[in-house]
């Protein structure tokens, strides 16, 4: 009998999946990736997965690896999809699918099963990853299969597939919009979202933070130590990459920090509305940002500004195994090098201000920047510069005067 390994959430889709995968005569390894999912009973869930008939069932807590190997390496890109999007999902789905296919190597399985639609983004980060990290795998994402659909035309064909089965499923009413959560973000979108007249930040039931307008009447001060680009303290104390994101998930969210609502564009060609939620990862671009602006130079911020997009339309798309990708994280670890140092944020309803900041690294030079008089710089210095820079556009408006 044929192996598969199943990315399992322990929802309506994932629990169908499962049973419909074994009607089709394949032996299902069930496996649930912690992301900092919402609060569930893990245990129950991979029960579940065994009543249903999963040939194994297994939890696995990657919420570190996710923070440390994945978006922080993101963070020092300074990495915004769109000038936005902050990519919490984008950045798991590659981690989801090489513990998926460590799996399929350990139990002897050459399949491997997502729920993800032939619509979305998801369906291009599972398959690429997975393809990427082993070309021999079978990929089934049954959504895409027409048998399915077939069988599974709306949410009440799958409801009653699993009374059949006697699969439990929680039953509710459909909520105004979905969404997804991991320890980075929640994101929301389809249902009412869909209307782009529809003010998203009043429809949805945010999880993580509250509306700037319901956040303290009160500044709150933070102080973020990073070394070599990666933030490694909170207010002095030393912290684990995920416990960094986790405390300032809390501190961001109770401020109002990192809400945004946008309309993007999905690989697959179309147009969607999102409203992301991201609170510790938007206090982080902030501080990240305000010691590079100390110890980076200026061609090399530059240079990484203008690959930054590049860096995540890749992640966006799903090209996190890639040899382009590979190269670019070579070059942001040594550039991050001396980005190391601490950044005082002053948090007040959904702003983000900057205390003070402060380097070993620092180029900041005060005797070269006053406006004083003295100091180090010579300003007789500048003539000779400015008749250098200045020659390609003398000798052209000799050629061809401009009017003005």
């Amino acid at each position: 009998m044929a192996s598969c390994v199943l990315a399992y959430s322990g929802g309506l889709d994932t629990s169908v999946i499962l049973g419909w995968l074994m009607d089709e005569g394949y032996d299902v390894h069930a496996v649930y990736v912690d992301l900092g999912q919402p609060c569930e009973d893990r245990e129950a869930i991979l029960q579940k997965a065994k009543n249903i008939g999963a040939k194994s069932a297994r939890l696995i807590d990657a919420q570190e690896e996710l923070c440390r190997d994945f978006a922080f390496p993101v963070l020092q890109w300074d990495a915004k999809y769109e000038g936005m999007y902050l990519l919490g999902t984008s950045i798991a789905r590659p981690l989801i699918s090489k513990i998926c296919l460590q799996v399929a190597r350990e139990v002897g399985a050459d399949c491997y099963a997502h729920g993800a639609t032939g619509k979305g983004n998801d369906q291009c980060r599972f398959q690429l990853a997975a393809e990427a990290l082993d070309p021999n795998i079978k990929m089934i994402a049954p959504w895409r299969i027409e048998r399915f659909r077939q069988r599974f035309p709306g949410r009440t064909a799958m409801i009653e597939y699993c009374q059949q089965k006697k699969i439990p499923v929680k039953v509710s009413v459909a909520k105004p919009y979905s969404s997804d959560e991991n320890c980075l973000h929640i994101s929301y979108e389809a249902g009412k979202l869909e209307n782009l007249m529809q003010n998203g930040v009043e429809l949805v039931d945010f999880g993580m933070t509250v509306r700037p307008q319901d956040a303290p009447d009160r500044v709150e001060n933070i102080k973020i130590g990073f070394e070599a680009g990666v933030p490694v303290r909170l207010n002095g104390q030393s912290l684990s990459a995920f416990q960094m994101v986790s405390q300032l998930n809390q501190i961001g969210g109770r401020n109002g920090v990192g809400q945004i609502d946008m309309v993007e564009n999905r690989f697959v060609g179309m147009k969607s509305r999102g409203v992301y939620e991201a609170p510790g990862m938007t206090v982080l671009y902030a501080a990240h940002r305000v010691i590079e602006q100390l110890t980076m130079d200026r061609d090399l911020t530059h240079l990484r500004d203008r690959l930054s997009p590049e860096v995540a339309e890749m992640v966006y798309y799903g090209f996190w195994y890639h040899a382009k990708l590979d190269a670019l994280m070579a070059f942001i670890r040594e550039a991050q090098k001396p980005v190391t140092g601490e950044v005082s944020l002053n948090l007040y309803k959904g702003n983000i201000l900057v205390d003070g900041r402060s380097s070993p690294n620092s180029l900041y030079d005060e005797g070269i920047a006053t406006m004083e008089g003295g100091g180090s710089y010579n300003q007789t210095d500048a003539e000779g510069f400015l008749r250098i820079e200045g020659l390609p556009s003398r000798v052209q408006a000799k050629v061809s005067p401009r009017k003005y």
